[in-house]
């Protein structure tokens, strides 16, 4: 049976209905059943704020349902309920929001204290029961010490718990996962690389521009794009803008792209990413949404959620600019350059270009001359992709004199 509590709202100053299913049966006399909603104490915690605990109780039993935990509704999860309410004196529909709950009856003497600590005694309580009452007395000083040691072990036990649950409260489940995703894969960093087309023809269709930016997202960088030529401020993009078109649609989509590489730039020098990342430099709102999507890590920090730039996510950052610098520039692009701008090593920056599969190259020296361009690397992707080995330290032994 489905029954909609329509007075709730007014009883409870709640801005949604409830839609209530009893799983027992049907309810022959509603009017009867008196309601209590409970709410979680915790209302900065974004998790728990909306937890409720709904009550209905009767002459006969009691009945109880929540929207949270295994035995909640995942229906509220995936999808929003709205009750229709006519307006008996203008004959106008109001439409409100509505939560549906499962209540299930609470049957008395079932969780029974008394009777369930007597059942749930193991074969060493009730053992260590009749040394209390009859045992010698070095069987009790050997239980006493035991029940010390107990004692002892439950101590550190519940502080453990007491400290990993304060660690999660601070940093987030989700990050302590992505974290330990880290230290899992350190230093690998082909689960985060532009999705690859390793057996295409041409070297353009390998990492897709498609899959870098999409069409729509090309557009909306149109009207930023143009200020690129004016406020440069990183090297690998002002090095791209020196040979800039003089019109045409090639001229536009490198404009375009500039200013999407600089947000990518941009966003691997931050620890967390704000919702007023990009506004100074007019970053239009689909690709904040884009970048705080695909390039963050959500986590839970002093009472609310935070968008987390972690070392993974760099690396992710670093391969998705290369797969971007490639296509601005006939499938090259330099590492040297890049790595200064993301504010990362050298060394990672390599191992990226490594794991895309591309053929690295330095700048060949010219006797006689000296130059800054003498150690910029490049990265070129050519068919087919290189297969480089991972290379593995090996510790030197010491020589016993």
């Amino acid at each position: 049976m489905i029954l909609t509590i329509c007075s709730m709202r007014h009883l409870m100053e709640l801005f949604f209905y409830l839609l209530v299913q009893f799983s027992n049966g049907i309810v022959k006399d509603p009017d009867k059943l008196r309601f209590s909603m409970y709410k979680n104490t915790d209302e900065r915690n974004p998790r728990k704020k909306n937890r409720r605990i709904l009550v209905a109780e009767s002459s006969r039993l009691s009945y109880v349902g929540d929207n949270f935990g295994p035995a909640s509704m995942k229906c509220n999860n995936m999808c929003q309920y709205f009750v229709g309410v006519l307006n008996k004196q203008t004959m106008q529909m109001e439409v409100h929001k509505a939560q549906m709950f499962n209540l299930q009856p609470v049957v008395p003497g079932e969780t029974d204290p008394v009777k369930s600590k007597d059942a749930n005694l193991t074969y060493r309580d009730k053992v260590d029961s009749l040394i209390e009452a009859f045992g010698t007395n070095k069987q009790k000083r050997a239980l006493t010490s035991r029940r010390l040691n107990e004692v002892g072990s439950d101590t550190l036990h519940h502080a453990v718990t007491k400290a990993a649950d304060s660690v999660i409260e601070q940093k987030g489940l989700e990050a302590l996962q992505q974290e330990v995703t880290e230290t899992e894969h350190q230093g690998d960093v082909a689960v985060h690389l532009p999705p690859c087309n390793a057996e295409a023809d041409k070297p353009e269709d390998v990492y897709a521009f498609e899959n870098l930016l999409t069409s729509v997202e090309l557009s909306a960088l149109r009207d930023v794009g143009a200020k690129m030529v004016k406020c440069a401020l990183y090297l690998c993009v002002m090095k791209h803008l020196e040979n800039l078109p003089q019109n045409g649609e090639t001229r536009e989509k490198i404009l375009s792209c500039s200013f999407y590489l600089s947000m990518l730039i941009k966003l691997s020098r931050q620890r967390n990413m704000s919702r007023k990342f990009g506004q100074e430099e007019g970053c239009p709102r689909i690709i904040q949404n884009k970048l705080m999507k695909t390039f963050t890590v959500e986590t839970y920090r002093n009472g609310r959620v935070q968008n987390m730039i972690s070392s993974s996510m760099r690396a992710k950052l670093a391969a998705y600019s290369l797969a971007l610098l490639l296509h601005m520039n006939l499938m090259t692009a330099n590492l040297t350059l890049l790595h200064r701008d993301l504010g990362i090593t050298e060394a990672r920056m390599i191992e990226v270009a490594k794991s895309m599969g591309l053929t690295l190259s330095k700048t060949p020296k010219v006797k006689g001359e000296a130059s800054l361009l003498d150690d910029f690397k490049y990265a070129t992707l050519n068919l087919p992709l290189v297969k480089h080995e991972k290379f593995t330290e090996r510790r030197k032994r010491r020589k016993m004199r």
